[in-house]
């Protein structure tokens, strides 16, 4: 039986996917949405932001575009569940959709960076399950920043430096995935996606599941 087709109510996760900048998580997490499969069972965390908006992003879709007194009353009321600052900008998840989507038995996918994570990991432990995207080398980390051409070269140049540090981190996650064939890589986070979703202490439905099967013996 495949996790698209579990008979009984379950608890929906978090899967949280880390990478330094260029190495594919978000690539990933489009593909994730975009799969017919994943529609109406998989949800998109969108985090707030103080960057400043690129011009391939949509509020609302990429990043809820907020100045900075207002994330900071964001943070001070407990509409956070988690936030960081990277690259002098600050992220954060609101708290309100992600109770909501647990509650109801949806998954939602986050693309956030290792501080991100780590908090949700300490806040959520039982509902977090995290990946780690790694480049196959550090010049296609480079080149991917550079191909984008979204960023200034002193952004870039400041990523690449910030990458080293954030690399660090990928032994703080459940799974990694070393992203050298865009295919293979979304096939194993497939395979992570499905894996998680049959787990035993996620099936909140199973008792009555297996009673009702009982009863018809």
């Amino acid at each position: 039986m495949s996790a698209a087709t579990i008979p009984y109510a379950r608890r929906g996760f978090l899967l949280v996917l880390s990478s330094p900048s260029g190495a594919g998580k978000s690539t990933l997490t489009r593909a994730l949405l975009n799969d017919p499969d994943e529609a109406g069972r998989l949800q998109l965390s969108v985090s707030a932001t103080t960057r400043g908006r690129r011009a391939s992003e949509v509020e609302g879709v990429h990043y809820h575009f907020v100045g900075m007194e207002r994330f900071q009353t964001m943070r001070e009321g407990g509409e956070l569940v988690e936030w960081a600052e990277v690259h002098g900008n600050c992220y954060g998840t609101p708290r309100a959709p992600v109770e909501q989507a647990l509650a109801g038995g949806f998954d939602m996918v986050f693309d956030i960076d290792w501080q991100g994570a780590r908090q949700m990991v300490a806040a959520m432990r039982p509902d977090v399950v995290s990946v780690f995207v790694l480049p196959p080398a550090a010049k296609d980390l480079r080149s991917r920043l550079i191909g984008r051409a979204e960023d200034a070269d002193d952004v870039i140049a400041r990523r690449l430096q910030n990458a080293r540090g954030e690399l660090e981190h990928w032994v703080d996650y459940d799974y990694v995935l070393v992203n050298d064939d865009l295919t293979k890589s979304y096939a194993g986070l497939k395979a992570i996606l499905n894996a998680e979703r049959l787990k035993r202490a996620r099936g909140e439905g199973l008792p009555a599941f297996i009673a009702s099967i009982q009863n018809d013996l």
